[in-house]
């Protein structure tokens, strides 16, 4: 039997959160056990005090360490309980952790309130310390009954199908599918045709579908790539939208005249590799002078076609994205024609600006819309230019003010930036 201990100075707080559902029903068959435990019978003076006033000064009071420390040692010697802290210093608690918790036959929860406990509870008897989140709540009673749900649930025979834990949201890096019931219409909405189609190879991947579009556009930060496989990932890069425009025409010089300016061979090889490593579609190349594009060109055939590519096969795929161009017109169109609709122009500077779209944002935008994602050369973007975008991302941030980044650096970060990882 898994064994819950919850230190806590509110012990009735755990009576009728586990009197229902499927983990009453786990208590009842012996499963699992709740036990609170009522820091007070462990106070050492006669008024049973928990807590007390913090050394230096500062409003609040602190849970003292005598209590605790004593409760905490009795279920170590007796259950060889794992000590959880409660506590915002924690780590994030999630399912993974959840999975780790279920290895120990007895838990024990530390329940802060007010300011805190002791620092000396940390450093005396204390395993690891987990928070729910970055949010602020009375007492680490409400954590406990969360964690002691998330754990239990996992034990064999407490959910009664053994297969139903196996497909929830979280535990393959995705959010769960939507889910239907009857009646087949109500108020004018239909189940699904494919789920009543009797067809399981057909539903299985229109849940699969499903949960990736859910998930890129509510939880993109839940998608690791080693915990999804590669029919998954596939689907995924399929689903991705991104292309990358190098602009050469209007940029700023100096002066904040408009200018024209040149092709280098740096952003030509360093930015096709970006692209290549982040799987960005396309990577344009834009620039209306035809002498700067036949140099550029001739850059892309000697790595492409001629001694280059065998020279250097790993170059030559990565220029296999890379495209020239006389005109952002012209790679519209070319988007349009590969995706179905124009994309949007998301447009990047280093010079501070309002209302610009997050990191995260345009992470799950790609996934939606087809994204032209434009960097400038020179001395940047005019001011024209950014204005025609649809959006502007928010610029990189320094350790300071100074902000000189090299077009290929930026380009590096900001798709790292964007990148599943």
């Amino acid at each position: 039997m898994k064994i819950f201990n919850i230190l806590t100075i509110f012990p009735d707080m755990f009576k009728s959160p586990f009197e229902y559902g499927v983990l009453s029903k786990g208590i009842e068959n012996g499963l699992f056990k709740v036990n609170p435990i009522n820091l007070r019978d462990f106070a050492e003076d006669k008024h049973k005090m928990t807590d007390d006033y913090q050394y230096g000064g500062g409003a609040g009071l602190v849970m003292k360490p005598e209590p605790i420390v004593k409760a905490a040692r009795l279920l170590k010697n007796k259950e060889n309980s794992h000590i959880i802290l409660l506590d915002p210093r924690g780590k994030t608690f999630n399912q993974k952790k959840a999975e780790e918790l279920l290895n120990y036959d007895s838990l024990t929860f530390i329940c802060g309130r007010y300011e805190g406990v002791d620092e000396r509870v940390r450093e005396l008897v204390v395993d690891e310390e987990i928070s729910l989140g970055d949010f602020i709540i009375t007492g680490g009673e409400f954590v406990a009954m969360v964690i002691i749900d998330a754990v239990a649930r996992l034990i064999p025979g407490v959910l009664g199908d053994e297969t139903s834990n196996k497909e929830e949201s979280f535990l393959e890096g995705l959010l769960e599918y939507p889910h239907y019931t009857r009646p087949y219409e109500f108020e004018g909405l239909k189940v699904p045709e494919v789920l009543i189609s009797g067809h399981h190879q057909k539903i299985n991947e229109w849940r699969l579908e499903k949960s990736i579009k859910i998930t890129l556009q509510n939880r993109v930060d839940l998608i690791k790539k080693s915990a999804l496989d590669n029919v998954v990932l596939s689907r995924i890069k399929k689903m991705r939208k991104l292309y990358v425009g190098l602009m050469h025409y209007p940029m700023y010089d100096k002066e904040k005249n408009i200018v024209a300016t040149s092709i280098t061979n740096m952003d030509l090889h360093d930015i096709s590799r970006s692209c290549k490593t982040f799987g960005v579609k396309n990577y344009y190349v834009i620039n209306p002078l035809p002498a700067q594009r036949d140099i550029a060109n001739r850059v892309l055939k000697h790595w492409q076609e001629g001694y280059g590519a065998f020279y250097n096969e790993n170059r030559k795929e990565a220029f296999g994205v890379t495209k020239v161009k006389e005109s952002l017109i012209e790679v519209i169109d070319e988007i349009e024609k590969l995706e179905g609709e124009k994309p949007l122009l998301v447009g990047t500077t280093a010079r501070k600006k309002d209302n610009t779209i997050s990191f995260d944002k345009l992470k799950s935008l790609t996934f939606e819309k087809p994204i032209l994602l434009l960097f400038g050369t020179g001395w940047g973007f005019s001011d024209d230019m950014l204005a025609v975008c649809d959006y502007v991302l928010e610029r990189i941030e320094g350790f300071d003010e100074f902000n000189h980044l090299s077009v290929r650096s930026a380009v590096a970060i900001i798709l790292d930036r964007l990148n599943i990882n």
